[in-house]
């Protein structure tokens, strides 16, 4: 019965999401606040009638207000806090009740039980800017975004919002810089309208637009990349660790030039990078003489190197269509 409730729930959280889909894109402040509000009452209905409990009837009452649900929450929450999910939504319905102090205490306790969720970052960074005065980033929102893209980089709304911050602050060039990778990530139909924000914000720095899009991107391989464990490491892999393949500039900043995640597989694996994998459109990997390439098994998943993470040295090629090297994961990291 539980599951088939929780079914039900997301098929339709699933479905009004797309049917929002036109407001989202043409009013993003109203999609995402009638998109929270979906979420949360999806959430407390589920959390009211979804569980085994609610299966005897003496033992739960369903709420008829969202007061009431949030008081049950509540009551769950004080029973059992280790309930991360629980804090998420209890700050959501305190949201929507207009209480943004109490919105952002639930949120402080599911970061003190998951501080490394990036969905959970954006989000509380987020709730901290609707609930300023002036709608501002402040610097605890911002570091909450920083790092959020550091544990995910593909985290589209903590790369929007934190652009946004940095032109709040007067950093336009910043801001561009930030938003640039997004190009990459969006659907076609978003790519038009973010390209006049980014121009937008080069233009107040003083920089020149955007190069416009290419017709056709080359298809042509960069840099075909093996992989290969040492035996010795072997059996230290996790089952569920993630496989990343990471070229940088030579002598450049940290910030990789591409990246591309993937599931393990039966060694050796045989990869191939290329444009489609670069991070900004302004800086392609084919638009590199050389490249430094890093192979790195994590165990969480995330991008940032961690202790106990199996890493390959580093590998200087060529790019070009022909350029293929050969990376041995073979050290820990500590």
């Amino acid at each position: 019965m539980a599951i088939f409730v929780l079914a039900g729930v997301l098929l339709a959280v699933l479905v009004l999401a797309w049917v929002l889909r036109p407001l989202w894109r043409q009013r993003p402040v109203a999609g995402s606040a009638a998109i929270s509000l979906l979420v949360v009452a999806s959430g407390l209905l589920y959390l009211a009638v979804g569980t085994p409990a609610a299966l005897d009837p003496a033992s739960h009452q369903v709420p008829e207000t969202l007061g009431e649900a949030i008081a049950q929450l509540e009551s769950e929450l004080e029973r059992d806090p280790s309930q991360v999910e629980g804090w998420r939504l209890l700050g959501r319905a305190y949201l929507a009740e207009d209480r943004a102090g109490d919105a952002m205490d639930a949120y402080a306790k599911a970061l003190q039980l998951a501080p490394n969720e990036p969905v959970l970052l954006t989000e509380a960074a987020e709730l901290r800017a609707r609930s300023a005065g002036d709608r501002r980033f402040d610097a605890e929102a911002v570091v909450m975004l920083e790092r959020a893209l550091q544990l995910d980089p593909s985290q589209q709304r903590a790369r929007w919002f934190l652009g946004i911050a940095r032109r709040q602050a007067g950093d336009a060039a910043g801001a561009a810089e930030t938003w640039e990778p997004l190009l990459a990530q969006v659907d076609a139909q978003t790519v038009p309208n973010l390209r006049i924000q980014i121009d937008q914000a080069r233009a107040e720095a003083g920089l020149d637009p955007l190069p416009p899009p290419e017709q056709a991107r080359d298809a042509q391989a960069a840099v075909r990349v093996s992989i290969s464990v040492d035996p010795g490491l072997a059996l230290q892999m996790p089952p569920d660790a993630s496989l990343f393949i990471i070229a940088r500039q030579p002598g450049g900043p940290p910030m990789p030039v591409a990246v591309q995640k993937r599931p393990l597989e039966v060694f050796p694996i045989q990869a191939t990078l290329t444009d489609a994998d670069s991070l900004m459109p302004t800086a392609t990997l084919s638009s590199l003489e050389q490249v430094e390439l890093v192979a790195r098994i994590s165990a969480s998943g995330d991008a940032i190197p961690q202790p106990g993470d199996l890493e390959s040295e580093p590998v200087v090629v060529a790019t070009g269509p022909d350029a293929v090297a050969a990376l041995l994961v073979d050290k820990v990291v500590r």
